[in-house]
């Protein structure tokens, strides 16, 4: 499937508040961003709603509040399927 824009985002939680924004691009420039994370490893995914949120930061910023909830669920989302957050029973 043809994607027209990406954004990646990237976060370090013992040197910054929240994630940011490290890459961004449409048409060839989505796809070399695309095509890096696959190379990397890094789970793709789309969220066309919270993309068009994150398109309007600008590279290095943080993403804003608002979106801290389903960003940390991708992010949980990607770290269990790379084995870095194990699943945990609901009890």
């Amino acid at each position: 499937m043809k994607r027209n824009k990406a954004i990646a985002l990237k976060y370090q939680p013992k040197k910054d508040s929240a994630p940011r924004v490290v890459a961004k691009g449409a048409g060839k420039l989505a796809e070399k961003i695309l095509q890096a994370a696959r190379e990397a490893g890094v789970p793709i995914r789309e969220e066309p709603d919270l993309l068009e949120v994150l398109y309007r930061l600008e590279i290095n910023q943080e993403i804003p509040p608002e979106t801290y909830i389903l960003v940390a669920e991708i992010l949980a989302w990607a770290w269990r399927l790379s084995g870095r957050l194990k699943e945990t029973s609901g009890a």
